[in-house]
């Protein structure tokens, strides 16, 4: 395709998910669900060409420049595919949010008013990486009544490719549009500015991955914006805590997948434990190859670890690295999350109910959970079937974004004959 192309291409895709979303919005339940059957079914039966498409992918990972937890993030196992077609068949057996009453009113006047849950029309989801996405995001899409645009990565072309194709072949065999999921194919990076300038045709569009991709597509939307921002999550090992529960959720939350976005980046220690807990989580952490930066109290109590910078303190790694900081209290903790934390997910490990109640009032993140791994601040996990990301905005939705948070409402009122005086 040339860039003279391009524009054509664009629009093109922007017209068919257009009619297709019309369509999809008073498709009955029962056909999505059978779809997202019939597409669970569909991966399990092609499972050996799925994995032959990513591995053409994986060996093309160094000409990408791809670090390993990047590969790991890309690699698709029959596992992991398993996985894919288990969280289809979850998405099935949730309630379909399209159509749905929310409210009733019932006027002094006579007239009814209802609150009805409606689709929101085209999605554009840009993302990198991981090919699991590519079937969370259609099956979401899909059964809250949307048509999506999916751009993925360049170095999961093969994948995507090979995943879009068998989802939509599942559509016109349960009579849905197939056009309400399609792959933005060109590598053109320009194709990304072109459909972000088509607010008539794209409702919303949702960017996960990193953070130069998210920024360009804040500034340049024209639509809005449901930002997947990067997640530079804590865990904070308050006085009272069970250390060998700290070590636990620590290691797990670092070390089980270090390249998604609820990896566990930051550890806060009190300084109350700090003498006792810092050797033996530096030591634990070493052991799993994790590079350690601190600060000087950190590095005065565990040699192995290296001083951290400011840098350090608000990243997100992605990777076998994290920082820690030693804190007077839980106060100090707050502040600190405050300041350096990104407003995904924090963590406190504790056995006092009070410090678990005011560290959840005062940190305001997405998601803050009490004697867990940050690695819980998942759709699947919080019982949503998936998730298409984790919206670390506040309006219009937060957390992890399943089925309601892809929905909108209108308000339907029935009257007999009302006008007003």
């Amino acid at each position: 395709m040339t860039s003279a192309d391009l524009p054509a291409y664009c629009l093109d895709l922007c017209r068919r998910a257009r009619t297709a979303a019309r369509r999809l919005a008073a498709a009955p339940s029962a056909a999505k669900d059978r779809w997202l059957r019939h597409a669970a079914d569909a991966v399990e039966r092609r499972t050996p060409l799925l994995l032959e498409a990513n591995a053409r992918d994986v060996a093309g990972a160094d000409e990408h420049g791809l670090n390993a937890a990047a590969v790991d993030r890309l690699r698709l196992t029959p596992a992991r595919l398993a996985g894919m077609a288990a969280s289809l068949r979850e998405v099935a057996a949730l309630a379909d949010p399209v159509g749905e009453v929310r409210e009733v009113r019932l006027r002094p006047n006579g007239l009814e008013v209802r609150k009805v849950g409606v689709p929101l029309g085209v999605l554009l989801f840009i993302y990198e990486s991981r090919p699991n996405v590519t079937a969370d995001a259609a099956a979401l899409c899909v059964k809250s009544g949307n048509a999506v645009l999916l751009r993925g990565g360049r170095e999961a072309r093969h994948s995507n490719t090979a995943l879009v194709e068998l989802l939509r072949e599942a559509l016109t065999a349960c009579d849905l549009p197939a056009d309400a999921v399609q792959y933005v194919a060109t590598p053109d990076r320009e194709a990304v500015g072109r459909l972000l300038r088509l607010p008539e045709y794209i409702d919303l569009v949702i960017p996960r991955g990193g953070e130069g991709l998210i920024r360009r597509v804040a500034e340049e939307a024209r639509m809005p914006v449901l930002k997947h921002y990067k997640g530079n999550c804590h865990v904070y090992v308050e006085g009272s805590a069970d250390l060998d529960m700290a070590e636990r959720i620590l290691l797990n939350g670092k070390c089980q997948r270090p390249g998604v976005c609820n990896a566990t980046e930051s550890l806060l220690v009190d300084a109350a434990v700090a003498d006792v807990f810092l050797p033996r989580a530096v030591a634990a952490l070493r052991a799993k190859g994790v590079e350690v930066r601190g600060c000087a109290e950190t590095c005065r109590l565990a040699p192995d670890a290296v001083p951290a910078t400011e840098e350090d303190f608000a990243a997100e790694f992605l990777d076998l690295i994290v920082s820690i900081k030693v804190v007077a209290d839980l106060d100090e903790a707050v502040e600190w999350i405050a300041r350096y934390g990104s407003g995904h997910t924090e963590a406190i490990v504790t056995r006092d109910l009070a410090a678990a109640r005011r560290f959840t009032t005062l940190v305001d993140s997405s998601a803050v959970l009490v004697n867990a791994s940050t690695r819980f601040n998942d759709g699947g996990e919080l019982g949503l079937g998936a998730e298409i990301g984790i919206s670390t905005d506040k309006f219009h939705a937060r957390g992890p974004c399943g089925l309601l948070e892809l929905t909108s409402y209108k308000y339907i009122v029935y009257g007999d004959g009302h006008v007003r005086g």
